[in-house]
């Protein structure tokens, strides 16, 4: 297949979480464009300051493309992967590139970098247009990744280093990034989780098209794995990167799975927050969003929890009326948010999560969280004293001397 219009080729990528799930889907990716070159990275070491060994492996394709290719380097592996996709685009016209990411890998935050033009540069929009991102999912991997916070990975992302995180949480992860699933079908004996596992994405991930492994029997449900991707943002992958982005939440319950988002525009009181934990989190498999603390209320607060471990951070400042390079860079989704939800006092400030879980009590959820936001007598108190308030989680704000406890 070559893609229409302007001259460009086409860039898909490949993950999953088994090497067989992803195997299954660039199976039915080269069936459905057989002259796809498919060139599949492996990424290994990177700790300790020391950059990785980046290795790659063509198949299909134009010879002339494969030939061009080295198979290992070390280095950062957004710069190798990237050098590699111009030298493709420039040994044949329009090609069309499958990228097959290891589960060592961090998509999301990779594309962005890859997407990114370093000065001087082409940038690769230049040479490419992106075909949906497509995840291969192996049912019971993803159940028992999704319960296991114990143990931790190494993902390499947008740096050269590997960042450590939860199995649970790079799992999770995987899933949010992708436009397409397809979902192996592991036969009648498994159809009970099967279900259930589809009923799961359809929660973690509402924007995407969940395929069940053997649907694709007439050819027309692999379409949207070779055609230019419509939920890529024109500034690129960067633009779902973005902390303050619409909450993604599936309406309903499916086989007991449901999504439950909060909001609030009060600051929350950081201890109370922390004593709502108990009410709020139990049967929460999946919870992402932002928030607004009032020891902290310059700082945009990103929310994540994946099986039982949360993870709140500062994840940079709230946009400010004035602050013309703050609104320059942020995406252009975030602006168009901001006007929407602006408030003349406290600007875009505000709290947003949405909770993924099986058998929620949604009113208990939010009773819980509703009772952690401030009430008018700490919210007329002002952010000086709002300083002051004990924080158990992420730390009280230095408070002025000259303030009043």
């Amino acid at each position: 297949m070559r893609t229409e219009g302007r001259g460009r080729g086409l860039l898909g990528v490949v993950s999953g979480n088994t090497p067989e799930a992803r195997g299954r889907v660039l199976d039915l990716l080269r069936r459905a464009s057989p002259d796809a070159l498919v060139l599949s990275v492996s990424v290994h070491g990177g700790v300790a300051g020391r950059y990785p060994f980046v290795q790659r492996f063509a198949v299909g394709g134009d010879e002339r493309q494969r030939a061009s290719l080295s198979q290992v380097a070390t280095g950062d592996p957004t710069v190798i992967v990237r050098q590699d996709l111009g030298v493709i685009a420039r040994a044949a016209p329009r090609p069309h590139v499958v990228l097959a990411l290891p589960d060592n890998v961090d998509a999301l935050p990779f594309l962005a970098e890859l997407w990114r033009s370093p000065l001087g540069r082409t940038p690769l929009s230049d040479h490419y247009d992106l075909a949906p991102l497509a995840v291969g999912v192996d049912p019971a991997r993803l159940l028992s990744d999704l319960r296991c916070v114990h143990r931790a990975v190494h993902l390499f992302g947008d740096h050269p280093q590997a960042v450590p995180l939860t199995l649970a949480e790079a799992a999770a992860r995987q899933v949010e990034a992708a436009h397409v699933m397809v979902l192996r079908n592991g036969g009648v004996e498994d159809c009970g989780r099967l279900d259930g596992s589809r009923a799961l994405l359809a929660h973690l991930n509402p924007s995407a098209l969940v395929l069940l492994d053997g649907e694709e029997r007439d050819g027309t449900l692999l379409t949207p794995l070779i055609r230019p991707g419509s939920g890529w943002a024109a500034a690129g992958p960067a633009d779902r990167l973005d902390v303050i982005a619409p909450a993604m939440r599936r309406r309903g319950i499916d086989r007991g799975v449901a999504s439950v988002l909060w909001r609030s525009r009060r600051p929350l009181h950081p201890q109370r927050l922390a004593e709502s934990l108990p009410q709020v989190m139990p049967a929460v498999v999946r919870s992402r969003g932002y928030l607004w603390v009032a020891t902290h209320p310059d700082a945009v607060i990103s929310w994540r929890s994946a099986g039982r471990h949360l993870e709140l951070r500062q994840a940079g400042s709230w946009l400010e009326d004035g602050d013309t390079g703050a609104w320059r860079a942020a995406s252009s989704e975030r602006r168009t948010l901001a006007s929407w939800h602006w408030d003349d006092r406290y600007g875009e400030r505000r709290n947003e999560i949405v909770f993924i879980g099986a058998e929620l009590d949604e009113d208990r959820l939010r009773a819980a969280l509703d009772t952690a936001v401030l009430d008018d007598g700490e919210l007329a108190l002002g952010a000086d004293r709002w300083a002051g308030l004990p924080d158990p989680l992420l730390g009280t704000a230095t408070q002025d001397p000259r303030t009043e406890p």
